[in-house]
């Protein structure tokens, strides 16, 4: 790796100097107990003033990035701090210089920009906040897991419908959750058990992506499309957003779901089955390489991911509540069809965030 200095940038030497070095002792540039080259070294190949450099190993000691040995050298510590989560770290960072030069921004000005910002100024995370997720199946359960600690150094406890409360019942009234996230047919239910503790509960929206209308919009003139999806509220909201498309192309024959009984007939009516990555291979095993199929995953997208994250650093900022849940006997049936009650504090609406 290569270690460069700009000496036109309004980011100090110094700074610029001991945050690479971080950076590649992280990322096992530097290797642990690997001898650094020595100041004078390092002052002649960046044309530095050593003094500069010295100040530089002299933060990196204080960091517990690396070990002055006398008469041995500068060598990287043993067991070097290790920040949070960095491949999210240098996901977010791209992402932000890639923006910001869209903006017409370079990266000093970028950095400048956040250093400029001082009335903004969250404390990072001191503790791995834990995320509710309720979902109607284990592979759903998984798939949005998955997605949510792609982008969030999050834990996400993943719990059924059903066993929802006892899992609250174990929990003996303590809230551990800085967040639930669900889908609009469990949220009453969600609401009723956990909404007493306060905890923000962000729902989930599935509707049809960019990407599967434009493919639809390109399909020959009469296609018949029919939507398949592993639960009801999904199959409902991806027909709605396909028919409120307008697309004059395609003829929606219907929705079903991949256990029902007229997923077979479905899939002989129609070209092309528009289906969650979960439901595609029952689909397939039907179609027999008679039907395209179109994959429409839901995902989280930016803004839900923002409100997230507000939520859990304004829960890590707070610590943890105590507040005992008065129980509540839960139904012995599913949940009903019954307009959700008014959204608490700091839950989005569904039309701003959730899933798409």
């Amino acid at each position: 790796m290569q270690l460069h200095v700009d000496a036109q940038s309004p980011i100090p030497i110094r700074r610029q100097l001991t945050e690479q070095f971080k950076y590649f002792i992280e990322g096992g540039g530097f290797p642990r107990d690997h001898a650094l080259p020595s100041i004078r070294q390092l002052a002649t190949t960046l044309e530095l003033n050593p003094n500069t450099v010295a100040r530089v190993i002299e933060d990196l000691k204080r960091d517990g990035y690396v070990q002055v040995r006398r008469g041995k050298g500068v060598f990287v510590a043993p067991d070097p701090p290790a920040r949070r989560s960095p491949a999210l770290r240098e996901a977010f960072l791209k992402e932000a210089v890639i923006r910001a030069a869209a903006l017409g921004m370079t990266a000093d000005d970028l950095a400048v920009g956040v250093l400029s910002l001082t009335r903004v100024r969250p404390a990072p995370l001191r503790e791995t906040p834990k995320v509710l997720l309720v979902e109607c199946s284990s592979e759903a359960l998984d798939f949005f897991a998955n997605q949510l600690v792609a982008n969030l150094p999050i834990q996400v406890d993943k719990v059924l419908p059903a066993d929802l409360p006892a899992a609250v019942r174990m929990r003996k009234g303590t809230n551990p959750w800085a967040a639930a996230v669900t889908s609009f047919f469990h949220l009453p239910e969600v609401e009723r058990l956990v909404g007493d503790w306060g905890v923000p509960i962000i729902p989930l929206l599935a509707k049809a992506n960019l990407e599967t209308l434009r493919r639809l919009a390109q399909l020959p003139p009469g296609t018949r499309v029919g939507v398949v999806s592993a639960d009801p509220e999904t199959a409902h909201n991806l027909e709605h957003s396909i028919v409120s498309a307008g697309l004059p192309n395609i003829a929606l024959v219907g929705a079903c779901l991949t256990d029902g009984s007229t997923l077979d007939p479905l899939v002989r009516q129609v070209e092309v089955i528009v289906c969650s990555t979960l439901a595609a291979e029952r689909v397939r095993q039907l179609a027999d390489g008679t039907t395209q199929v179109i994959i429409d995953d839901r995902a989280l997208d930016k803004q839900a991911i923002d409100t997230l994250a507000a939520i859990v650093i304004g829960h890590d900022a707070a610590g943890p509540t105590a507040t005992p849940l008065p129980f509540r006997k839960a139904s012995s049936g599913p949940p009903s069809r019954r307009k959700p009650p008014t959204p608490r504090a700091m839950r989005t609406s569904a039309s701003r965030t959730g899933l798409r």
